[in-house]
C-alpha cells in the first residue's frame, strides 16, 4: 500500500460507511454478507479481514464465529481502524474481534494461522496484488477458504457503459456533496487497473491457491473471488 491510497482512506474514514451506504442503495450489505458465507468460517475460528476499513465484514464474521472463536481486522488506515472499533462497541457490545494496523503485503502473523479469510474493497488498491495473495495464502491454515469482494468493469459493453455513466453522474457528484471529490475519483482509474475474474483466478493459482472461482455479481460490476488453500 503506498501513502496516497493511505492518506485517501484516512480522510474519507468519517463518512466512510454513509457513503457505503448512498452509493450501493443499501446493497453492500448483501455482497459482504455473501463473501463471508463463501469463506466457509464456522463456530470457534480463527479469522482474519484484510483492508478491514470500518469494520462491516469483521462484525459479520465474529457473528458467525461466536465467542469462542477469534476475528484479526487489518487495515493501513489508523482512522478507518478507530471508526471500525468505536462502531464494534456500539452494535456488538463483547465483540471477539482484535484490529491490527498493518500492511496487507507483509502481515504479522505466522504461517498456517487462519481458518478463514475475507477481504472487501482492498485487492483493487494494493500495490502488488501476486504479493497480496501470497501473503494470504502464507497465513491460512491447509484446507482454509478466503473471499475476495471487490468492484470490477464488466465484460458486457453496455453494463461497462452503464458503471462509468453510475461513477461520474452519482459517485464523485456524491461524494463531492460531502467534500470527498478528490479521494473518490481515483475509484474509475483503479478499475482500469485490477484485473478481470479470469487473471484474478491465474494470479491465485501462481502463488499456491490450486482452488480458485471468480462470481460476478451485480451484473458484472461486482466479484468475489473465492480461493482454497490446499
Amino acid at each position: 500500500m503506498n501513502n496516497e491510497i493511505r492518506s485517501i482512506f484516512n480522510k474519507i474514514a468519517p463518512v466512510y460507511d454513509e457513503l457505503n451506504d448512498r452509493l450501493s442503495f443499501g446493497q453492500h450489505r448483501v455482497w459482504k454478507e455473501m463473501a463471508v458465507k463463501w469463506s466457509q468460517a464456522k463456530p470457534g475460528d480463527t479469522c482474519i479481514d484484510l483492508c478491514c476499513g470500518s469494520g462491516d465484514l469483521s462484525l459479520r464474521m465474529a457473528r458467525r464465529i461466536g465467542k469462542t472463536g477469534q476475528v484479526y481486522g487489518v487495515d493501513f488506515s489508523c482512522e478507518l481502524l478507530t471508526v471500525a472499533q468505536a462502531r464494534a462497541e456500539n452494535i456488538y457490545p463483547e465483540p471477539n474481534i482484535t484490529w491490527i494496523e498493518a500492511d496487507v503485503l507483509n502481515l504479522p502473523f505466522e504461517d498456517n494461522h487462519f481458518d478463514a479469510a475475507t477481504m472487501g474493497y482492498g485487492l483493487r488498491n494494493v500495490t502488488d496484488i501476486p504479493r497480496c495473495l501470497q501473503e494470504l495464502h502464507r497465513v491460512l491454515k491447509p484446507g482454509a477458504k478466503a473471499a475476495i469482494l471487490d468492484f470490477h468493469r464488466p465484460s458486457h459493453e453496455l453494463m461497462r457503459k452503464f458503471q462509468q455513466w453510475y461513477l461520474n453522474n452519482l459517485v464523485v457528484p456524491t461524494a463531492t456533496q460531502m467534500g470527498m471529490k478528490d479521494e473518490y475519483a481515483y475509484i474509475s482509474p483503479s478499475l482500469d487497473r485490477f484485473p478481470l475474474g479470469n487473471a484474478q483466478i491465474a494470479i491465485a493459482q501462481q502463488v499456491g491457491f490450486t482452488d480458485a472461482t471468480h462470481y460476478p455479481i451485480a451484473n458484472g460490476m461486482m466479484g468475489v473471488l473465492v480461493i482454497k488453500k490446499f
